[in-house]
């Protein structure tokens, strides 16, 4: 291997591993104030993970959270700070839910129709903030801000009484949705390969919809002219409005393609676990997305390997107030730390690798100066 391609690799690298280490070191020193060893803290989370069961928890933890990495990171892609995903998923799951119980059909048919439903509201709802964007100015940070209240504080605390199946339920909620609606687990194809999975854990089948979503996210991007417009409509609209890239159209797709994967967001609850909207909906997924997206760099493998440590770290709180070994908080710490460093990393090695590309730019241009070669040669002789 050359060595400028071993220094832009150790670079690519550089920014992971110096979050980690600081998040590690950060930790202990909390861990020790604490008066918890970090030794068996972290031996007690590492134990954990390893187990099967476990290792489903993780995969079934970071599907939610890389769909929402995708979805925010397709807004930070056109430079757009999509931060509704919270109540495009909330507010898209409510009305999957609804309609996903109101109806019985084929299995395929089903689930698609749920799926579907999904991201078509979620698409509609940021595309309300793209909308306002593109016609009057309005910044989508505040935009879906305010949409995120409306959806979660206005729509569906108006439509949820409707479609209360026991309003004497202690957990009110939507009717449960009839079989040809649940999504098939993947316990069968896992353990083909590891051993019987017990405890009653099942992975998802939303974690091969995630794969799927994250291998289109990719070539999309990075391979069609569709992401080229994307790409370059984020970094210089102006560049690209000269090329003969629309910009507002631009911002209006981009949104309406966020909201549509941030309706996916909550689906592996609807299709495979709870089968129904309720009360206790899991929330703060869409807000954990952008620190996915962040903490990923918007490439789909980033996210992919953030998602996965967010996992490990939500499922080891348990454990560790379980045993009594540390307090289940030092797992929010470490995910911040992480999330604080790696931002900070990135910038870091960002100036670096500039840097490098201007001194190699200004090497090649001497090199190929032909009046620095006759200077040279005369000086030479």
């Amino acid at each position: 291997m050359n060595t400028p391609l071993l220094r832009r690799v150790l670079l690519a690298l550089a920014a992971p591993a110096l979050a980690a280490a600081f998040a590690l070191f950060v930790s202990s020193i909390v861990l020790a104030l604490s008066g918890s060893s970090w030794i068996d803290t972290y031996s007690e989370m590492l134990s954990n993970a390893s187990k099967l069961e476990t290792m489903v928890d993780i995969l079934n933890r970071a599907t939610p959270l890389y769909i929402a990495g995708v979805a925010v990171a397709i807004g930070f892609k056109m430079n757009l700070f999509n931060i509704g995903v919270e109540g495009q998923y909330v507010l898209a799951s409510f009305m999957a839910a609804w309609v996903g119980a109101s109806v019985v059909l084929p299995g395929p048919l089903h689930v698609g129709l749920i799926l579907l439903t999904a991201m078509v509201v979620g698409g509609a709802w940021a595309g309300l903030a793209g909308l306002l964007k593109v016609t009057r100015g309005v910044n989508e940070v505040i935009a879906t801000i305010m949409l995120n209240f409306i959806a979660i504080g206005g729509i569906i605390a108006a439509l949820l009484p409707r479609a209360i199946e026991d309003p004497t339920a202690a957990n009110q909620g939507t009717a449960v949705i009839a079989e040809s609606g649940w999504l098939p687990n993947l316990n069968g194809i896992l353990e083909l390969v590891t051993r019987e999975i017990t405890k009653g854990r099942r992975l998802s089948g939303m974690f091969l919809i995630a794969i799927i979503l994250g291998v289109a996210y990719h070539v999309i991007v990075n391979r069609s002219r569709f992401g080229f417009d994307l790409r370059s409509s984020g970094m210089n609209p102006m560049a690209a409005r000269a090329g003969g890239v629309p910009p507002k159209r631009m911002i209006l797709v981009a949104m309406l393609a966020s909201g549509a994967v941030a309706g996916l967001i909550g689906m592996p609850e609807i299709l495979s676990d709870s089968h129904s909207y309720d009360q206790g909906f899991v929330r703060g997924l869409g807000f954990a997305g952008i620190a996915v997206a962040l903490l990923g760099r918007n490439t789909a493998p980033g996210m992919a390997i953030a998602a996965l440590l967010f996992g490990f770290l939500d499922t080891s709180s348990a454990p560790l107030q379980v045993t009594g070994t540390a307090s289940p908080e030092i797992v929010v710490i470490m995910q911040a730390t992480i999330l604080l460093t790696a931002v900070i990393a990135y910038e870091v090695v960002n100036r670096i690798r500039q840097t490098d590309e201007v001194r190699r730019a200004a090497q090649a241009t001497e090199s190929a100066d032909p009046a620095a070669d006759v200077a040279t040669a005369g000086a030479s002789a």
